[in-house]
């Protein structure tokens, strides 16, 4: 019995240590930075931010046209009005390629990343095609989803913590959260896509039927070719979905042989 729980609260503390390094620190510690520098109030980024989103920003996709001498530096960022991005592993990585696009700089086409908190890569160069589409700008995508995601990150690493402190079957049933937080992940992404594609507007060069945008594969939107796989950030997330199932499995087994012995 003491094996099986002491192996629960290993899996959970993998899982834990998963979910606070490449989620909830970056996620924390960074919360509301792009929007503060956006609408000119980088004057109220505390210095703790600076330093996490630094730290995070090292081999991060940036932009061609970011300044090569501020890129990794958030103050120098900002300075000279470059794109930002959210921190946190980036989850799924879309690419569109437009034909007047140089393959030099954009190989794949333009590169998108979805985070749980924001986007990062070229987003200022998709919402250009996006607007010669008919579509909305990415900003408009799950608004108070993404403001609220810090929040349930920080939640969801409590409930870890408390399944490792307490044996309770009530905690089984919460820890079902980051077992199934993939597929909660891919639901949120397709239905972002399917409202954009859903949502068209009149000022596009041409107009497009409503459609939905591929979500895993190759496709087509327009004459553009677009790409949608998961980037390191799905496969966190499937390994903290592995390990919490096992801490799940290993605490009933606990329960199991307690019961036997009683």
């Amino acid at each position: 019995m003491k094996s099986s729980m002491m192996k629960a609260r290993i899996f959970t503390l993998i899982a834990f240590g998963i979910l606070m390094y490449w989620f909830v620190i970056p996620a924390v510690f960074t919360h509301d930075v792009v929007e503060l520098a956006r609408i000119g109030k980088a004057d109220q980024i505390p210095e703790i931010s600076y330093k996490v989103w630094n730290y995070y920003a090292k081999d991060r996709y940036v932009s061609p046209s970011a300044p090569k001498e501020a890129v990794g530096d958030l103050k120098k960022m900002i300075e000279e009005d470059a794109e930002l991005f959210v921190v946190t592993a980036p989850i799924w990585y879309v690419a569109l390629e437009a034909p007047n696009y140089p393959k030099e700089a954009f190989p794949e086409g333009i590169p998108v990343y979805y985070h749980f908190d924001g986007f990062s890569g070229d987003v200022h160069e998709m919402n250009t095609i996006n607007h010669y589409i008919g579509m909305d700008p990415m900003e408009r995508g799950a608004p108070y989803l993404r403001a609220l995601a810090p929040y349930a990150l920080v939640l969801l690493a409590l409930l870890m913590v408390y399944y490792m402190l307490y044996d309770a079957k009530i905690l089984d049933l919460l820890m079902l959260i980051p077992v199934f937080l993939p597929i909660i992940f891919l639901g949120f992404y397709a239905y972002w896509l399917y409202w954009f594609g859903h949502h068209m507007h009149d000022w596009g060069a041409f107009k497009i039927k409503p459609f939905t945008p591929t979500v895993f594969g190759d496709g087509k939107v327009a004459q553009f070719t677009t790409h949608s796989y998961p980037t390191i950030g799905f496969w966190l997330l499937l390994a903290i979905s592995l390990f919490s199932l096992l801490a799940i499995v290993s605490k009933r087994k606990a329960r199991k042989l307690a019961t036997q012995k009683a």
